[in-house]
Protein backbone atom coordinates (compact mmCIF):
# COMPACT_ATOMS: atom_id res chain seq x y z
CA UNK A 1 0.00 0.00 0.00
CA UNK A 2 1.41 3.10 -0.90
CA UNK A 3 2.01 5.93 1.58
CA UNK A 4 -0.86 8.01 0.76
CA UNK A 5 -3.31 5.66 1.52
CA UNK A 6 -1.66 4.48 4.51
CA UNK A 7 -1.76 8.31 5.75
CA UNK A 8 -5.17 8.43 4.19
CA UNK A 9 -6.95 5.46 5.71
CA UNK A 10 -5.13 6.40 9.64
CA UNK A 11 -6.11 10.00 9.58
CA UNK A 12 -10.11 8.18 8.74
CA UNK A 13 -9.30 5.80 11.85
CA UNK A 14 -8.34 8.70 14.12
CA UNK A 15 -11.57 10.69 13.02
CA UNK A 16 -13.76 7.74 13.18
CA UNK A 17 -12.41 6.62 17.39
CA UNK A 18 -12.10 10.75 17.91
CA UNK A 19 -15.49 11.26 16.79
CA UNK A 20 -17.19 8.06 18.37
CA UNK A 21 -15.87 9.24 21.53
CA UNK A 22 -16.93 12.99 21.22
CA UNK A 23 -20.36 11.29 20.60
CA UNK A 24 -20.31 8.81 23.21
CA UNK A 25 -19.31 11.46 26.20
CA UNK A 26 -21.91 14.11 24.95
CA UNK A 27 -24.50 11.16 25.01
CA UNK A 28 -25.61 12.68 21.13
CA UNK A 29 -26.63 9.12 19.87
CA UNK A 30 -29.76 9.88 21.98
CA UNK A 31 -30.00 13.18 22.21
CA UNK A 32 -29.83 13.45 18.49
CA UNK A 33 -32.98 10.81 17.77
CA UNK A 34 -34.81 11.68 21.14
CA UNK A 35 -36.41 14.47 19.24
CA UNK A 36 -38.25 12.24 16.69
CA UNK A 37 -39.66 10.15 18.98
CA UNK A 38 -43.05 10.69 20.27
CA UNK A 39 -44.68 8.58 22.86
CA UNK A 40 -42.66 5.43 21.13
CA UNK A 41 -43.59 6.65 17.54
CA UNK A 42 -41.32 8.36 14.52
CA UNK A 43 -43.83 10.30 12.61
CA UNK A 44 -41.67 12.38 11.33
CA UNK A 45 -39.45 9.42 9.35
CA UNK A 46 -42.79 8.81 7.94
CA UNK A 47 -42.71 12.35 6.03
CA UNK A 48 -42.57 11.44 2.22
CA UNK A 49 -39.24 12.91 1.46
CA UNK A 50 -37.58 10.08 4.44
CA UNK A 51 -39.54 7.52 3.11
CA UNK A 52 -38.67 8.44 -0.74
CA UNK A 53 -35.06 7.82 0.65
CA UNK A 54 -35.71 4.70 2.24
CA UNK A 55 -37.52 3.01 -0.29
CA UNK A 56 -34.92 4.35 -2.70
CA UNK A 57 -32.20 1.58 -0.52
CA UNK A 58 -29.81 0.70 -2.65
CA UNK A 59 -30.91 1.38 -6.01
CA UNK A 60 -28.25 3.92 -6.70
CA UNK A 61 -25.28 2.17 -5.54
CA UNK A 62 -26.58 -1.25 -7.55
CA UNK A 63 -26.78 1.10 -10.58
CA UNK A 64 -22.98 2.72 -9.91
CA UNK A 65 -21.82 -0.68 -9.94
CA UNK A 66 -23.53 -1.87 -12.76
CA UNK A 67 -22.16 1.00 -14.81
CA UNK A 68 -18.66 -0.77 -13.49
CA UNK A 69 -19.18 -3.94 -14.40
CA UNK A 70 -19.81 -2.99 -17.76
CA UNK A 71 -16.85 -0.55 -18.22
CA UNK A 72 -14.80 -3.59 -16.39
CA UNK A 73 -16.55 -5.81 -19.69
CA UNK A 74 -16.13 -3.12 -22.27
CA UNK A 75 -12.38 -2.46 -21.30
CA UNK A 76 -11.89 -5.91 -22.90
CA UNK A 77 -13.01 -4.49 -26.44
CA UNK A 78 -10.07 -2.98 -27.55
CA UNK A 79 -7.21 -0.31 -26.06
CA UNK A 80 -9.50 2.80 -26.36
CA UNK A 81 -11.48 1.10 -23.15
CA UNK A 82 -8.62 -0.18 -21.51
CA UNK A 83 -8.18 2.28 -19.02
CA UNK A 84 -11.67 1.23 -17.55
CA UNK A 85 -10.34 -1.82 -16.49
CA UNK A 86 -9.02 -1.26 -12.92
CA UNK A 87 -12.05 1.34 -12.61
CA UNK A 88 -14.70 -0.93 -13.32
CA UNK A 89 -13.74 -3.55 -10.90
CA UNK A 90 -13.04 -1.03 -8.29
CA UNK A 91 -16.69 0.29 -8.21
CA UNK A 92 -17.99 -3.44 -8.11
CA UNK A 93 -15.68 -4.58 -5.58
CA UNK A 94 -16.19 -2.23 -3.38
CA UNK A 95 -19.76 -2.43 -3.28
CA UNK A 96 -19.41 -6.42 -2.28
CA UNK A 97 -16.55 -5.40 0.35
CA UNK A 98 -18.05 -2.54 1.77
CA UNK A 99 -22.21 -2.28 2.15
CA UNK A 100 -22.37 -5.83 1.34
CA UNK A 101 -19.53 -8.19 3.46
CA UNK A 102 -18.38 -6.05 5.71
CA UNK A 103 -21.07 -3.58 6.88
CA UNK A 104 -24.29 -5.84 6.42
CA UNK A 105 -22.49 -9.75 6.60
CA UNK A 106 -19.43 -9.12 9.17
CA UNK A 107 -21.54 -6.34 11.66
CA UNK A 108 -25.01 -5.46 10.92
CA UNK A 109 -26.04 -9.05 11.03
CA UNK A 110 -24.45 -9.78 13.94
CA UNK A 111 -23.26 -7.31 16.16
CA UNK A 112 -26.35 -7.29 18.09
CA UNK A 113 -27.09 -3.25 18.87
CA UNK A 114 -30.80 -2.51 19.34
CA UNK A 115 -32.04 0.00 17.18
CA UNK A 116 -33.53 3.80 18.39
CA UNK A 117 -36.82 2.34 18.45
CA UNK A 118 -35.82 -0.90 20.47
CA UNK A 119 -34.79 0.69 23.31
CA UNK A 120 -36.01 1.52 26.46
CA UNK A 121 -35.52 5.35 26.59
CA UNK A 122 -37.59 5.13 23.37
CA UNK A 123 -40.51 3.31 24.61
CA UNK A 124 -38.71 -0.06 23.32
CA UNK A 125 -37.72 -3.21 25.91
CA UNK A 126 -33.68 -3.74 24.83
CA UNK A 127 -30.64 -1.78 27.01
CA UNK A 128 -28.49 0.93 24.55
CA UNK A 129 -25.58 -0.35 23.89
CA UNK A 130 -22.94 1.92 22.66
CA UNK A 131 -21.12 1.07 19.32
CA UNK A 132 -18.06 -0.55 20.49
CA UNK A 133 -20.59 -2.74 22.98
CA UNK A 134 -21.38 -5.91 21.45
CA UNK A 135 -24.89 -6.91 21.99
CA UNK A 136 -27.00 -10.60 21.35
CA UNK A 137 -26.00 -12.22 17.99
CA UNK A 138 -28.44 -12.10 15.58
CA UNK A 139 -30.65 -9.46 18.28
CA UNK A 140 -30.21 -6.19 16.96
CA UNK A 141 -29.17 -4.69 13.84
CA UNK A 142 -28.44 -1.33 14.20
CA UNK A 143 -24.91 -0.99 13.75
CA UNK A 144 -24.23 0.14 11.42
CA UNK A 145 -26.45 1.67 8.94
CA UNK A 146 -26.91 -0.45 5.22
CA UNK A 147 -28.93 1.98 3.82
CA UNK A 148 -26.25 5.02 4.80
CA UNK A 149 -23.20 3.00 3.77
CA UNK A 150 -25.21 2.01 0.73
CA UNK A 151 -25.51 5.58 0.37
CA UNK A 152 -22.32 6.94 0.85
CA UNK A 153 -20.97 4.36 -1.43
CA UNK A 154 -22.04 7.12 -4.58
CA UNK A 155 -19.25 8.55 -3.33
CA UNK A 156 -16.64 5.96 -4.49
CA UNK A 157 -15.85 7.46 -7.91
CA UNK A 158 -14.05 10.14 -6.49
CA UNK A 159 -10.75 8.08 -6.05
CA UNK A 160 -10.87 7.05 -9.72
CA UNK A 161 -11.18 11.12 -11.28
CA UNK A 162 -8.72 12.62 -8.19
CA UNK A 163 -5.87 12.36 -10.51
CA UNK A 164 -7.52 13.05 -13.51
CA UNK A 165 -10.25 15.21 -13.20
CA UNK A 166 -10.31 17.33 -10.50
CA UNK A 167 -13.86 18.57 -10.83
CA UNK A 168 -15.28 15.61 -11.76
CA UNK A 169 -14.00 14.00 -8.81
CA UNK A 170 -15.12 16.57 -6.26
CA UNK A 171 -18.98 16.07 -7.56
CA UNK A 172 -19.28 12.93 -6.71
CA UNK A 173 -16.99 13.40 -3.43
CA UNK A 174 -19.69 16.27 -2.48
CA UNK A 175 -22.79 14.29 -4.13
CA UNK A 176 -22.25 11.19 -2.62
CA UNK A 177 -21.32 12.77 0.68
CA UNK A 178 -24.66 14.80 0.95
CA UNK A 179 -26.68 11.68 -0.11
CA UNK A 180 -24.94 9.53 2.74
CA UNK A 181 -25.59 12.14 5.20
CA UNK A 182 -29.65 12.84 4.13
CA UNK A 183 -29.48 9.39 4.08
CA UNK A 184 -28.62 9.09 7.72
CA UNK A 185 -30.59 11.75 8.73
CA UNK A 186 -33.80 9.81 7.22
CA UNK A 187 -32.75 6.28 9.18
CA UNK A 188 -32.00 8.30 12.33
CA UNK A 189 -35.57 10.16 11.90
CA UNK A 190 -36.93 6.61 11.56
CA UNK A 191 -35.77 4.99 14.64
CA UNK A 192 -33.62 2.58 12.78
CA UNK A 193 -30.40 3.88 13.76
CA UNK A 194 -28.16 6.02 15.90
CA UNK A 195 -26.01 8.78 14.91
CA UNK A 196 -23.12 6.79 15.57
CA UNK A 197 -24.07 3.87 13.19
CA UNK A 198 -24.03 6.37 10.48
CA UNK A 199 -21.09 7.52 11.26
CA UNK A 200 -19.51 4.15 11.13
CA UNK A 201 -21.21 3.54 8.26
CA UNK A 202 -19.56 6.04 5.92
CA UNK A 203 -16.45 4.42 8.01
CA UNK A 204 -16.35 1.37 6.54
CA UNK A 205 -16.93 1.73 3.41
CA UNK A 206 -14.44 4.96 3.29
CA UNK A 207 -11.62 2.73 4.77
CA UNK A 208 -12.58 -0.15 2.36
CA UNK A 209 -12.37 1.93 -1.00
CA UNK A 210 -8.99 3.31 0.71
CA UNK A 211 -7.50 -0.08 0.69
CA UNK A 212 -9.34 -1.50 -2.69
CA UNK A 213 -7.88 1.48 -4.69
CA UNK A 214 -4.48 0.71 -3.28
CA UNK A 215 -4.79 -2.88 -3.84
CA UNK A 216 -6.06 -1.74 -7.64
CA UNK A 217 -3.70 1.34 -8.08
CA UNK A 218 -5.98 3.62 -9.03
CA UNK A 219 -3.93 6.67 -8.38
CA UNK A 220 -2.03 4.82 -11.42
CA UNK A 221 -4.44 3.77 -13.36
CA UNK A 222 -4.27 6.81 -15.78
CA UNK A 223 -0.81 5.22 -16.69
CA UNK A 224 -2.69 1.73 -17.41
CA UNK A 225 -3.38 2.11 -20.61
CA UNK A 226 -1.41 0.63 -23.75
CA UNK A 227 -0.29 2.76 -26.54
CA UNK A 228 -2.02 2.17 -29.97
CA UNK A 229 1.27 0.04 -30.78
CA UNK A 230 0.85 -2.28 -28.25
Amino acid sequence: MKNRYVVEALSLVAFLVIATALIAVSGADLAVSAPFCTAGRWPVGDRFFWQLLYRLDRIPSITLALVGLAGFGISYVGNRYYRWRRAGAFLVLLLILGPGLLVNTVFKDHWGRPRPREIVEFGGTKQFLHPWQKGEDGKGRSFPSGHSSAAFYMAAPYLIYRRTNRRRAYAWLAGGLLFGVLMSIARITQGAHFLSDNLWAFGMVALSALLLAALLDLDGAAADSPSPNT
